[in-house]
């Protein structure tokens, strides 16, 4: 089925809101009052071909009237209205179906080379029609064109051009814009689709934001609150072991735990200062990263958070860091192998942290454990390694238990991760554990 696409736009939900092959029941009342008019005309001319034809008038009206009708299925069969057009056209009849004919082929998805070679043959129809008509009229003897011989081609010229070329010229227009509104509305439909596939991945990429910012959160929670008040409660519990036999020792202990604290709440206070102010939270850019980058992400983004929040930790701090679980009751050395330089950052940062965690866990689970912390600065990388001895025997370890929530392993290895570097933890042979970094120094 051929249409002209005019009654395309418009129709209900469903599909189709008009009868048979129409669309909209307008189309059908349009192509329905052509019809007509185009039966009532060619019913008229047929009262004249008869009687040139020699034939009953009603033969001619009838005629004139199928011919005519055949308009009703212009939209769905054009070829076949211009078909009848050029059939009827030697008997002067059907000039109006010759018109919307012509109009409704040129404006439909026809072939141009169907659309060319039916306007030639109608064009030709109506020329020779035309023709023979004029010089029929100076044979008789009318005096018409009598001494005027230009005028039958004339006068053909004329009305062929004026009956096939407008309609044909306005509906190649009419179906050229059709299309162009068309094609624009297909891609309107298609950037709609794309802006709603983007808000969506927009949204995805805002939740998987959001996520890593909590988990950034709570990584630095940990980093913070976990070490200082372990530390905390294992001075408390030396304190509370040495309170009455050396008052001295118990107020160095209670000194010590009270620093701890303090240093516990201002790192608190900028941490939250920061999200107070918004400037961590804006350090997790909502883009789209492939999903080997997560760790990165989430790292330079703790490490961002940690410069905005005042001087983070580095590695000038570690024998501080390491002198801390040393007053706690600890046995710890430190080493440093190769030339001591400044690193970036996030490196220096990252580097405390996964020490001042391992020192943290054997707090937690290995007090009074024997710990070597190793340091070591290559040309391209720095490592690190903290290794603590078994546990002592139960009756000799302290009493202190303290909790644990499972997440510093998994923290230190986002961290380490995130930087490019190398994670690795386990258990030693002599039943110890260990923990070993290496992060690129760039």
């Amino acid at each position: 089925m051929t249409t002209t696409g005019e009654d395309r736009t418009g129709a209900g939900p469903g599909g189709r809101a008009g009868p048979w092959w129409w669309e909209r029941w307008r189309g059908a009342w349009l192509d329905g009052g052509l019809a007509l008019a185009s039966a009532v005309e060619c019913s008229m001319q047929g009262v004249e071909f008869a009687g040139h034809a020699g034939l009953p008038e009603g033969v001619g009206v009838v005629f004139g009237a199928l011919a005519g009708s055949v308009l009703l299925v212009r939209r769905m069969w054009p070829v076949a209205v211009v078909l009848v057009f050029i059939a009827v056209a030697p008997a002067q009849m059907g000039y109006l179906m010759g018109l919307v004919g012509l109009y409704t082929l040129a404006a439909s998805e026809a072939p141009r080379r169907i659309i060319g070679a039916l306007s030639g043959m109608a064009f030709a129809g109506v020329f020779i029609v035309w023709f023979v008509q004029a010089t029929q009229s100076d044979l008789r003897g009318d005096g018409a064109v009598a001494g005027r011989e230009w005028f039958p081609p004339f006068l053909a010229l004329t009305m062929a051009i004026g009956l096939t070329a407008p309609p044909v010229l306005l509906g190649l227009y009419v179906g050229a814009r059709r299309r162009l509104m068309e094609s624009l509305r297909e891609r309107a439909d298609s950037l709609e689709r794309e802006l709603q596939l983007l808000a969506e991945r927009a949204e995805e990429r805002a939740e998987w934001a959001r996520g890593e910012e909590r988990t950034r959160i709570a990584r630095e929670m940990h980093d913070v609150v976990a070490h200082r008040v372990s530390l905390m409660v294992v001075h408390a519990a030396a304190l509370q072991a040495v309170a009455r036999k050396d008052p001295e020792k118990a107020v160095r202990n209670a000194a010590l735990v009270g620093d701890m604290g303090r240093q516990a709440l201002t790192e608190l206070r900028e941490m939250l200062g920061v999200l107070r102010s918004g400037e961590g939270l804006s350090t997790v850019r909502v883009e789209p990263v492939p999903l080997a980058a997560v760790g990165a992400a989430a790292a330079a983004a703790a490490s961002r958070a940690e410069d905005e929040s005042g001087d983070g930790p580095c590695l000038a701090e570690l024998e501080e860091l390491v002198g801390q679980s040393a007053a706690a009751g600890m046995v710890v050395d430190l080493s440093v192998e190769g030339d001591v330089r400044v690193y970036a950052a996030e490196v220096e940062q990252t580097a405390y942290r996964v020490v001042q965690e391992a020192l943290t866990n054997v707090h937690k689970h290995a007090a009074g454990a024997k710990t070597h912390v190793r340091l070591a600065h290559r040309a391209a990388e720095i490592a690190m390694q903290v290794e603590n001895g078994p546990p002592p025997e139960p009756s000799a370890a302290t009493a202190v238990r303290l909790p644990s929530g499972g997440n510093g392993l998994l923290g230190m290895k986002e961290r380490v991760a995130g930087l490019g570097g190398v994670f690795v933890s386990g258990s030693t042979e002599a039943g110890g554990f260990r923990v070993s970094a290496v992060i690129p120094a760039a």
